[in-house]
């Protein structure tokens, strides 16, 4: 040991190109991940006495945010879950680690049109007003099914659903000092194509289907229908604003479960490194959504995409 000791006390850093080497690797790494990281919320505000509505709250982003919204800037958030117990195994993690977390439990099922109008019933029954609405719940790489509504899984979970509980719930939101909508949208919606005869593609599905293309379509519907929800609510002067966002490449969402690299576990394996290097945390991809519902500066601000 004290060998070793001596040796590296008179060794020479510069003699080698190697701490050069690895001091780089470092930079890179630590730039890369700050980088694909994001930007934080800027603002630290509390929304006591608000009540917000979060769609997917029983893991992933939605979790997160019940998490921050909740437990650390004192909001009342309604978790608005399809899973029961997973949302309960939620809530009680969350009050846990932050025991003054208001949480609620309601079911909701997006693609149903029917759990989406008792779930609308049922926060209608409990609650006088809704502040800020979340759409973030939502499905990727699913495989090819139709729901009871006779539309692709993708579509219906992704828009269609979030359309109707929107709809269902701008009375209540109406009812806010400033109501807020806010769409969680991706980045792949660019890929996305829409026709006017076939707006919705309801008729391209069976032949080549592709869980991609379909995840596509859905998130470029939800970026065109805030835009115009946004125009209409403006034109009738409603106070309500509505803005769509994306969270980024993130880790930790299960949304990668029905991704065919993901189901070989020699293949998982090789992508956790770069999963970790490229994606965020669940907590940096919440960034965006918490500013669209705490920021006093957005008030006014509809209409947008944010990313």
């Amino acid at each position: 040991m004290d060998e070793i000791k001596a040796a590296l006390a008179d060794a020479d850093p510069f003699s080698s190109w190697w701490p050069f080497v690895i001091s780089g690797v470092v930079f890179l790494i630590t730039t890369v991940r700050m980088y694909m990281g994001g930007q934080a919320c800027p603002n630290s505000n509390a929304i006591r006495d608000l009540v917000v509505v979060v769609t997917g709250a029983a893991g992933g982003l939605g979790k997160e945010l019940c998490k921050e919204l909740a437990g650390r800037r004192s909001a009342h958030v309604i978790m608005a879950c399809r899973n029961p117990d997973k949302a309960d195994q939620a809530r009680q993690s969350i009050v846990r680690e932050l025991p003054g977390a208001e949480l609620e439990l309601l079911a909701l099922d997006l693609r149903s049109f029917d759990s989406v109008r008792r779930f609308v019933r049922e926060v209608q029954t409990r609650h006088a007003k809704v502040d800020v609405l979340i759409n973030n719940a939502g499905i990727i790489f699913h495989p090819q099914e139709r729901t009871a509504d006779g539309f692709e899984a993708h579509l219906q979970c992704n828009y269609l659903g979030h359309f109707l509980l929107t709809q269902l719930l701008l009375p209540l939101l109406g009812r806010s000092e400033q109501g807020r909508v806010i769409n969680v949208a991706a980045h792949g919606y660019t890929a996305g194509k829409m026709t006017i005869e076939d707006p919705l593609n309801i008729g391209s599905w069976a032949p080549g289907f592709h869980a991609r293309d379909a995840f596509a379509h859905s998130k470029l519907a939800v970026v065109m229908a805030s835009r115009q929800l946004a125009a209409r609510l403006r034109k009738a002067k409603s106070t309500i604003t509505v803005n769509s966002c994306s969270p980024g490449l993130v880790r930790g969402t299960e949304h990668l479960r029905h991704s065919p690299i993901m189901r070989a576990l020699f293949a998982r394996t090789l992508t956790y490194p770069w999963m970790w290097l490229f994606m965020k945390s669940p907590y940096q991809g919440i960034q965006t959504m918490v500013r669209l519902a705490t920021d006093p500066a957005l008030r006014d601000t509809s209409g947008e995409y944010f990313k």
